[in-house]
């Protein structure tokens, strides 16, 4: 399963069907793309924040390059936390009546990394996107730190 900024894809079309029929046995909730109003304002979000980023830039101001930094480092570890919190609720919010019950087991998927969750081998890693994303917050800090030893 892929999960995009606007959207949760897979290797084929029925992925996340078929994730969503193996979650039913453990008691997991349905995955409803529709149902995660993340999907539809983060678009949004980094659309502001490029344009945030690229108003710093031409008008060269500091203080509005560092609001900009303060501001995508902060949306980015929010966003990390969001999607912690959106795995912790699937994973422990169970169903009593499900087919399998295993006493004391959680079902969250890693937040990074690999884990089993019985059978399976749940892999979290970021993709282009994430890395690319997570390159901007560190180049972007780091420039501010060497600009500030300059003076």
């Amino acid at each position: 399963m892929y999960i995009h900024v606007d959207k949760i894809t897979g290797n084929e079309e029925s992925t996340l069907a078929n994730i969503n029929i193996l979650n039913h046995y453990i008691g997991m909730q349905y995955i409803v793309p529709e149902s995660i109003p993340e999907l539809t304002c983060f678009p949004y979000v980094i659309g502001g924040l490029v344009f945030f980023g690229l108003l710093a830039a031409i008008l060269k101001r500091k203080w509005l390059a560092f609001t900009w930094i303060i501001v995508l480092t902060l949306l980015c570890f929010l966003g990390i936390y969001d999607f912690y919190l959106w795995e912790y609720d699937y994973g422990h919010n169970l169903d009593p009546t499900a087919a399998i019950k295993v006493d004391g087991m959680s079902y969250q998927p890693p937040l990074f990394g690999e884990k089993w969750l019985l059978n399976f081998k749940a892999i979290s890693y970021p993709h282009v996107g994430g890395i690319m994303l997570g390159i901007a917050v560190l180049l972007a800090n780091s420039v501010w730190c060497i600009e500030r030893k300059k003076k």
